[in-house]
C-alpha cells in the first residue's frame, strides 16, 4: 500500500501515520524526519541541507525529492510506505509520479485529516505550554495553518481530480480517527489491517 497523509500542524498526523504504519506493514516515511538523519549521519545530501536550513531557507524542490526518491529506494519500502510532509508542492507531485512510474507502481490513497483550526490552535496553544515553546503563538499557530492551507489546497485539488483524495473527520480522540482511516483504507484495498 502506497499513501500520503496530508494534514495541518496539530492534527496527529504523526500520531496517526504511526498507527497506519504499525498495522499495516509499511514504513511511515516523514521528510522532517529524513532531513534530520541525513543531517546526522553528515551525508553529502545532508550537509547541503544542513547549509540551506541555517541561513533560515527553504530546501529546494530537486534536494527534497532526491531524498525522498533515495528513501523509497530502501528495501522496507518495496512493499508500501506512508509520506507525512511530503509532497508539499504541485513539483513534489510531478517528481513523486515520475519516481512511481519509474519503479513500476502507483498511489493507492491519500488521506487528508480534516481538523477544526479553532480547536487545533487550542491544542497547539497547550502544547507549547507543555513544552515550553515561547514562540508558538497564537499568531504563529494561525500562520502556519494558512500557509499549510494555501500549500495544501492545490494538492488535494490535483489528488481529488485522480479519484485518489479521501476526507478524514481528524478530530476526536485517537482511537476514533484511527478507526476512520481504516475504515477508508480497507474500503481502497479491500482488506483490514494485517495482523501477525
Amino acid at each position: 500500500m502506497r499513501l500520503i497523509m496530508l494534514g495541518p500542524p496539530g492534527a496527529g498526523k504523526g500520531t496517526q501515520a504511526a498507527l497506519v504504519s504499525s498495522s499495516r506493514g509499511i514504513p511511515a516515511i516523514s521528510t522532517g524526519d529524513i532531513f534530520r538523519a541525513n543531517i546526522k549521519n553528515e551525508t553529502p545530501l545532508g550537509l547541503q541541507v544542513k547549509e540551506i536550513t541555517a541561513s533560515g531557507g527553504y530546501v529546494p524542490d530537486e534536494i527534497t525529492n532526491e531524498i525522498v526518491k533515495n528513501r523509497l529506494a530502501e528495501d522496507d519500502a518495496a512493499r508500501g510506505f506512508l509520506l507525512d510532509g511530503y509532497p508539499r508542492t504541485t513539483g513534489q507531485v510531478e517528481a513523486l509520479d515520475a519516481m512511481l512510474a519509474e519503479a513500476g507502481h502507483a498511489l493507492d490513497a491519500v488521506v487528508e485529516l480534516t481538523v477544526d483550526t479553532d480547536e487545533v490552535v487550542g491544542r497547539l496553544l497547550a502544547r507549547a505550554v507543555e513544552q515550553g515553546r515561547a514562540d508558538d503563538t497564537e499568531e504563529v499557530i494561525r500562520a502556519r495553518m494558512r500557509l499549510y492551507a494555501e500549500e495544501t489546497a492545490p494538492l488535494a485539488a490535483v489528488y481529488k481530480e485522480r479519484g485518489l483524495l479521501h476526507r478524514v473527520d481528524g478530530m476526536g480522540t485517537v482511537d476514533e480517527v484511527t478507526a476512520r482511516i481504516d475504515k477508508v483504507l480497507a474500503k481502497v484495498t479491500g482488506s483490514g489491517p494485517q495482523t501477525d
